[in-house]
């Protein structure tokens, strides 16, 4: 058996104590310091999760652990300056979604990739559940999907930046369901309508619902309604799901196992496998990816196109008319070349013959 990958968190907010639960109970990994502005906050946080001894500091220069990969839990504005440097240490880098919050920067992470040969990977920790890799096998047997649709509405009171984001869940949660569906359609997106508005009693300072339509490279549309103020009746986190074929149709909840049925009538079983789910299956694709060199399926080039999603819905919102994904992705590809000032990164920009060849959007 290897040795278990040292790893390094930065960030101990509410989700880095998420990802120190899961470190804590995977047997590949073992941490080996803890990270956060705050370095009260990073003690509190270790010492609550069993990790009395763990080295913490304010910065990665202040900490003195030998460490193989880094899990970048920090907030989103910080994480081109974060998982970039540790790139470019030679260190792999985890980065919780978003990967950042423009394409621009991006595209400069994915060149700092390059640039380093060092792997990173966004966790999409939604992509990571039973019921979905289940669904995914219902699909395959009904066939191509031609319709997928995702309905969701939420009621949280986060206070905090979220209330205050001028399109909070087109920015902050949306691309969980952006980007799932890539995964379900198995295609890449073209463009998208958007309208986002928000309702009278809404406690959001900014757009608090939207609806989207995606057309897909292959013809399938994606539609996405969703409210975060929307109290009763309330969807699952992951959203309602329902995706047409020509062989039938097939539905998740969001929370319990899919159902499918053909168009005859027959059911197909719903059999969940025992895979680790959410943050532990991000985890653990990434520690194999680490080991092995495998490409992971939210690897940073691809990722930047979920990222385009949510910036293209943003701009259709804002803008009123339809958006292409490849204009966006462009369009922030010029505005790198144009700010990135790390010669080595700006090397790699500038050797892409196409930015949409270099995130797979052909």
């Amino acid at each position: 058996m290897p040795e278990p990958l040292r790893l390094l968190q930065v960030g101990a907010g509410g989700m880095g104590r998420a990802w120190l639960r899961n470190i804590s109970a995977n047997p590949d990994v073992v941490l080996v310091g803890l990270i956060d502005l705050d370095v009260e906050v990073a003690r509190a946080a270790a010492d609550e999760h069993g990790y009395p001894d763990l080295p913490v500091a304010a910065s990665i220069d202040e900490l003195d652990a030998d460490f193989e990969a880094l899990v970048d839990v920090t907030v989103p504005v910080a994480h081109p300056k974060v998982s970039v440097d540790a790139l470019l240490r030679g260190i792999p880098v985890l980065c919780e979604k978003p990967l950042a919050e423009t394409v621009r920067e991006c595209l400069q992470m994915a060149a700092a990739s390059e640039a380093s040969g060092k792997l990173l990977m966004v966790s999409q920790s939604r992509r990571y559940f039973r019921a979905i890799e289940t669904w995914r096998r219902q699909l395959a047997e009904l066939g191509p999907i031609g319709t997928l649709t995702c309905e969701f509405y939420k009621a949280p009171h986060f206070s905090g930046f979220r209330e205050r984001m001028a399109e909070p869940l087109l920015v902050d949660m949306a691309i969980h369901q952006f980007d799932l569906s890539r995964k379900l359609i198995g295609s890449e997106p073209v463009s998208v309508y958007c309208d986002s508005y928000n309702p009278s009693w809404s406690w959001f300072d900014g757009n608090a619902a939207a609806s989207a339509i995606f057309t897909y490279a292959d013809g399938t549309r994606f539609t996405f309604a969703g409210s975060w103020c929307a109290p009763g009746l309330e969807t699952s986190w992951n959203g309602l799901w329902r995706a047409s074929t020509a062989g039938g149709t097939a539905t998740w909840d969001g929370d319990n196992a899919p159902a499918a049925a053909l168009a005859s009538g027959d059911v197909l079983p719903a059999e969940l496998a025992d895979e680790p789910e959410e943050i532990a299956g991000s985890l653990v694709e990434f520690v194999d990816a680490v080991r092995t060199g495998k490409t992971p399926q939210s690897e940073v080039h691809s990722n930047v196109i979920s990222l385009a999603m949510v910036e293209a819905a943003v701009r259709s919102a804002n803008t009123g008319v339809p958006v292409r994904i490849a204009d966006v992705i462009t369009e922030a590809y010029t505005e790198a070349l144009s700010t990135t000032q790390n010669p080595d990164l700006l090397a790699v920009l500038k050797s892409w013959p196409s930015p949409l060849a270099a995130v797979g959007l052909t």
